[in-house]
């Protein structure tokens, strides 16, 4: 049934298509005042709680948070607890030196990562890269309970919400056209019918209706949450996992993705600044150059 719907909906379906020039060389405008022997220093952070209903094994020693090393002199900017920016902070992470593993098992042979993130990618082709960046801020509302955070349009413009989805108020494809069906007097708000939901969006969503639903941000305020996003036919989309600062207001940030076909998501390498990778400076020039992809100044959005 799914073919089918591909075929059908094939000029709504977006997916994160290679990009053919990968740089290696330094990039000229990514050069700044920082020493390429910067000091890295291990963090010192007391664990918080948070949920990550994928994992059955979560353990606080092995988040983001308590793993990756600070450059010396730079502080995590301040948020909120309750923050989705700083429920990122406190993702699994599996152990130094994991593959990256693509839908079906194979291993990603380009090393591109410094970490993979704990998070089931699916025996489907469908998480691709603006799907791991819905997900996480829909496993982020769904772990707070807020059902009514949790939607996303697909393709066509058509709103698909969690608490409709719920409630048994499904989408109808056919050929171009989106329809819903009648709800029901019963409502589903396990793991499982999320996870169904999040299959469907998936499928008719991706970078071209993401991209629509976020708002422009200012670089100088980049947090953590915020997607770097090219939305088209190709487009990409990477997650801001984190952001540092020194006493003098330099910033820098980390991201991640997951990629074409579908794959872990996994922290991205600073090719180009090795010695702090994987935290990239803030004043990157005109280029933002990532391994797989490179996006301008004013691909920075946030979710509304």
């Amino acid at each position: 049934m799914r073919f089918i719907y591909i075929i059908i909906l094939s000029a709504f379906i977006i997916s994160c298509t290679k990009n053919s020039e990968i740089p290696t060389a330094n990039n000229p405008e990514s050069k700044s005042e920082l020493s390429p022997k910067l000091k890295i220093t291990p963090i010192t952070i007391k664990p918080e709680t948070y949920n990550y209903s994928w994992s059955n094994h979560y353990d606080n020693n092995q988040s983001i948070i308590n793993q990756i090393e600070l450059p010396e002199g730079y502080k995590r900017v301040k948020l909120p607890q309750k923050n989705f920016g700083n429920w990122l902070r406190y993702l699994p992470l599996k152990s130094k030196g994991s593959p990256v593993k693509f839908y079906n098992g194979a291993t990603k042979q380009k090393n591109v990562h410094e970490y993979v993130i704990d998070l089931d990618t699916g025996k489907e082709d469908l998480q691709q890269c603006a799907d791991a960046v819905m997900r996480l801020k829909a496993e982020y509302h769904f772990s707070n309970q807020e059902y009514e955070k949790i939607h996303f349009n697909y393709t066509s413009g058509d709103k698909v919400a969690f608490n409709d989805w719920a409630k048994g108020k499904k989408p109808i494809v056919r050929g171009n056209s989106v329809s819903f069906s009648g709800a029901n007097s019963t409502k589903d708000y396990s793991y499982n019918n999320f996870k169904k939901y999040m299959k469907q969006i998936f499928t008719y969503a991706g970078t071209a209706s993401l991209s629509r639903e976020l708002k422009k941000i200012n670089l100088s305020n980049i947090q953590p949450g915020d997607v770097f996003i090219q939305g088209g036919h190709p487009g990409h989309a990477v997650l801001v996992l984190d952001v540092i600062e020194n006493k003098d207001g330099d910033k820098m940030f980390m991201i991640a993705q997951s990629y074409m076909p579908a794959q872990d998501m996994h922290i991205l390498k600073n090719l180009n600044q090795k010695s702090i990778s994987p935290w990239y400076p803030l004043n990157f020039g005109n280029t933002l150059i990532t391994p797989e992809w490179s996006f301008n100044r004013a691909d920075l959005k946030r979710f509304m």
